[in-house]
């Protein structure tokens, strides 16, 4: 269509004053330029987004189950300073001299004072009633049963001579002491004649995922009932806690005073028990440790039924089975545990266990580490007779074992001392690294020096050291370490199998004899 120049600008001129009229009318507020209609509002923003589940319903659910636990002993007077003079102020002094695991129970304890940040204050010498017993440390439990019996951490209530624990909904109530099993560091409290309570179940943690959703309840700081949340981090933890260490690791939020709270899964199960955490600070830093449902269920039971825990004893020293062992063995994989010593009088060695032994199955079960073993064994009764496998030999074997009664102390095997180095003419080992000489007895010989460039001492193999055995075969000169060497090239195998006996204790260390 063509418009005329004139048209044009007479059309130009009428759009132009028709907006000019419309901004007029929006700003001072006049109804739109259609006389009887409304102005038309922008709506506000909003986002249909995906709905990312919560944990409100769990903790709905289970928060009545969770309690705090209040822990007060009979403490001597402090000194006049206000300084406390006991012996052992944080309860350490009966564990084991590990500073990685000391670190992680001294921040987790749950010591502390409720008005205060010092947790020392809690033997302030300024309370009149000495006699009686002071707060001396707090933490967390949970209900596992509607007539009152509740679980916690050893180490919340092991300096306790009395007990409290707080309700989700405040109340008080007194409880006594089951039992406790320091080994695992779990503790039952009962709590009796106030009705049912509300109680939680055990999870089948072997169905537990890395990434899960988890949520943890508890009494940080002593704040009371608290719920973070977070996912299983990792599994099969070993912390340097003890010979049953097999942690879950979770990330979330745990701080002191979560000590033997519960861990729940989606569906309200307990999958773990806080224990320790790792903190360079001594707060939260997500990284959380669990002792898992199928540990503390059994050791529970157990408490409650006895008020202690008897687990199955073997009798041997174990050390892991390396790539090296592994071969010099001609063992397939480094599974396993290798048997350094068998105790005297102990069950194995009267079985027919022998160190050298390499033990790959208990029962029918695959045992992949010491670790494994420990925990295999523990989980049966005293007198209870199992069928344990061994690599012996280069073959397989079996032998039936009478379990005995774990010691309540950690035994060390007896030994021979090792004698000082004979006066006699060092000889060498010079494919090894090793200068040797006849011990004074004549069984062994005494390593007088080590070669810092080989393998021998790449493997800890230091001066003093006595080589007792070869590949199972015993040691009374150089001739016989030699005539082993031989042995293992002509068989095909790359390394040698050396019993070494240091400080009354005894280990095996594999020795390359061939490259390539």
């Amino acid at each position: 269509m063509n418009i005329a120049p004139n048209s044009y600008s007479v059309t130009r001129k009428r759009l132009m004053a028709a907006v000019a009229s419309i901004a007029v009318a929006g700003a001072i507020g006049v109804g739109a330029l259609t006389s009887g209609t409304s102005p038309v509002l922008a709506d506000a923003v909003r986002i249909e987004a995906p709905q990312v589940p919560g944990f409100a319903d769990v903790v709905e659910r289970v928060s009545p189950a969770v309690v705090s636990v209040k822990v007060k002993a009979k403490i001597s007077p402090a000194a006049d300073d206000g300084s406390d003079q006991s012996d052992d102020p944080d309860g350490m002094n009966n564990m084991p001299d590990n500073p990685q695991l000391r670190r992680f129970f001294k921040e987790f304890r749950g010591f502390g004072d409720q008005n205060g940040q010092d947790g020392n204050r809690r033997f302030s010498h300024r309370d009149h009633n000495n006699d009686q017993p002071r707060p001396v440390a707090q933490g967390s439990g949970f209900f596992i049963s509607d007539d009152g019996y509740l679980v916690t951490n050893n180490h919340v209530v092991s300096e306790g001579s009395a007990f409290t624990v707080v309700m989700n909904d405040g109340k008080e109530l007194d409880a006594k002491l089951i039992g406790t099993d320091p080994r695992t560091d779990l503790a039952v409290l009962k709590v009796d004649g106030v009705g049912k309570f509300t109680y939680v179940d055990f999870a089948d943690d072997s169905k537990v995922r890395v990434g899960d959703w988890v949520v943890a309840v508890g009494n940080p700081f002593g704040l009371g009932g608290t719920v973070t949340a977070g996912i299983v981090s990792a599994r099969g933890r070993d912390i340097g806690a003890g010979p049953y260490d097999d942690f879950i690791q979770i990330d979330a939020s745990v701080n002191r005073g979560n000590s033997g709270g519960p861990t729940f899964n989606l569906n309200g199960q307990v999958v773990g028990i806080n224990t320790a955490i790792f903190s360079p600070s001594g707060g939260s830093v997500g990284i959380a440790f669990d002792i898992p449902a199928s540990t503390a269920k059994q050791v529970v039971r157990d408490l409650m039924k006895s008020g202690s825990v008897q687990r199955g004893w073997l009798g041997v020293e174990i050390q892991p089975v390396t790539s090296d062992i592994a071969e010099s063995l001609g063992l397939k994989s480094n599974n396993g545990a290798l048997v350094s010593s068998a105790q005297d009088n102990g069950p194995g060695k009267k079985a027919g266990i022998t160190a050298g032994d390499v033990i790959t199955q208990v029962d029918g079960k695959d045992v992949a580490s010491p670790k494994e073993l420990a925990r295999l064994i523990g989980a049966f009764s005293p007198g209870k007779s199992v069928d344990v496998t061994v690599w012996r030999d280069g073959k397989s074997q079996t032998v039936k074992v009478d379990l005995g009664t774990l010691p309540t102390s950690d035994k060390q095997a007896s030994a021979d001392q090792p004698q000082p180095p004979a006066p006699a003419k060092p000889d060498t080992l010079a494919d090894l690294g090793l200068t040797v000489t006849k011990s004074e007895n004549g069984k062994g010989l005494v390593v007088t020096d080590v070669d810092p460039d080989s393998d021998a001492a790449d493997r800890g193999i230091q001066p003093g050291d006595v080589i007792t055995s070869v590949n199972s075969t015993e040691v009374n000169g150089t001739d016989d370490v030699t005539k082993a060497m031989t042995d293992a090239v002509k068989s095909g195998r790359k390394a040698v199998l050396m019993q070494i006996t240091r400080d009354d204790t005894n280990r095996f260390v594999a020795l390359p004899v061939a490259k390539g």
